[in-house]
């Protein structure tokens, strides 16, 4: 059973410096090069805002964006003739990008595939360059409509989990950990490789509405503003938006979140939920 799980995660991942910097450094941002679909756009655009308030100067994000499975690494680097694929290299090209960030994606047959591809290059004009994973969710929370894919409750089930929490925290520590960032390590043993555990905000934030446990009025899907999920696919409202981009924040610049004069704009104490996420990640796994 176990075997079958890790292979439909493989498939599900969303289907669709030795560069230390030590907190000596925080006041100054970093140039950043950052790659990604819809569950990953919102956090690094949202970045730029927290990088401000955090008082980190000449932060720089380089984003580029393309939607559903065409946003992974893999998808990026195949599509060689698109205008992505080359504004991604021109980026690499002019060897001044600190960090490079890429999302979670279909990683079938070879974990690695697509990011060890896109590091290789990084590194040819950027040897210092430090590399992130942002976690995903996974998706369609309700299900889709055509059934081919359960709700989370009963893909949880289906895998001999009690809930989603424990089988995104298998796929987190089983798929990404172990077979992504463990190998693509030993690849590049003097590359400094992290993970950010954005996929938590979604997952605690929407147990939180569940329990009632949130003192805002948050509907699980609804307009951004006040609600976990936007659509049936799963993208995010702004509560979880504020959530994991204070957690990026964080796992980046390793800001004190308990210092960050920022209102998120809701009543909820979002600082103290990012905090505990970052505490609950892996610390092998950090930057």
């Amino acid at each position: 059973m176990k075997s079958v799980l890790k292979l439909f995660l493989l498939v599900l991942i969303l289907s669709f410096k030795n560069g230390q910097f030590s907190s000596e450094n925080e006041s100054t941002g970093y140039n950043m090069l950052l790659i990604g679909h819809s569950f990953f756009k919102p956090y690094a655009n949202h970045l730029e805002l927290l990088a401000i308030k955090a008082g980190l100067e000449n932060h720089s994000a380089n984003i580029v964006f393309r939607g559903g499975k065409n946003g992974i690494p893999i998808n990026f680097w195949n599509d060689s003739a698109s205008e992505e694929h080359q504004l991604i290299k021109f980026a690499l090209d002019q060897g001044n990008i600190d960090f490079f960030g890429m999302t979670t994606g279909h990683v079938q047959e070879n974990p690695t595939e697509g990011y060890l591809e896109w590091i290789e290059y990084a590194l040819q004009k950027n040897p210092n360059i430090t590399i992130f994973i942002s976690i995903s969710p996974f998706d369609y929370p309700n299900g889709n409509s055509n059934g081919s894919r359960p709700d989370w409750n009963k893909l949880a089930l289906n895998y001999g989990f009690s809930s989603i929490q424990e089988l995104y925290d298998y796929y987190v520590t089983e798929i990404i950990h172990k077979e992504i960032v463990d190998k693509l390590r030993e690849e590049f043993p003097l590359t400094k490789i992290f993970t950010i555990p954005t996929g938590w905000a979604t997952k605690n934030l929407a147990q939180m509405t569940l329990e009632n446990e949130l003192l805002d009025d948050i509907d699980m899907f609804g307009p951004k503003s006040k609600s976990i999920f936007t659509d049936n696919k799963g993208h995010q409202g702004q509560i979880v938006i504020e959530t994991g981009a204070l957690i990026w924040l964080n796992s980046i610049y390793n800001t004190d979140l308990t210092k960050l004069n920022y209102d998120t704009g809701f009543i909820t104490d979002l600082h103290k939920i990012a905090r505990k996420i970052i505490d609950n990640h892996d610390v092998n796994y950090k930057q």
